[in-house]
C-alpha cells in the first residue's frame, strides 16, 4: 500500500527534498560518510536528497515512521500529510492534498 496523495508527486518530491535536505546528518541514511558527503558538488547534493526524498515517499507506504540522518519523517493519514521532525519539533509539513 502506498501513501495516498491528490497533489502532483513532482510537487510533493519538490518539497520533501527540500524538507530532507534541512535534516542534520541526513546523508547518512545511504551510509555515506562525511567526508563522501562533503566531497559531492551541489548538484550531486540536490541529486542525493531528490533520491532520499523518493525513498522516503514509497517508504512511508510500508512504515509510517522513518528515521533520517537526525530527524524523523512521518506520515498522518489522517490529515493527508507528512511532516519531517528534528529534536522531537515538527519543522516542516507537506501536504499531500
Amino acid at each position: 500500500m502506498g501513501v495516498r496523495h491528490g497533489r502532483e508527486y513532482a510537487d510533493i518530491l519538490k518539497d520533501l527534498t527540500s524538507a530532507v535536505g534541512e535534516i542534520e546528518e541526513s546523508y547518512t541514511f545511504f551510509e555515506m560518510e562525511r567526508e563522501e558527503w562533503d566531497a559531492l558538488q551541489p548538484e550531486e547534493r540536490r541529486e542525493v536528497m531528490e533520491a532520499l526524498a523518493d525513498d522516503v515517499f514509497f517508504g512511508l507506504g510500508q512504515n509510517p515512521v522513518i528515521e533520517v540522518g537526525k530527524g524523523t519523517i512521518s506520515h498522518n493519514s489522517k490529515h493527508h500529510i507528512i511532516e519531517v521532525s528534528q529534536d522531537d519539533k515538527v519543522t516542516q509539513i507537506i501536504r499531500l492534498i
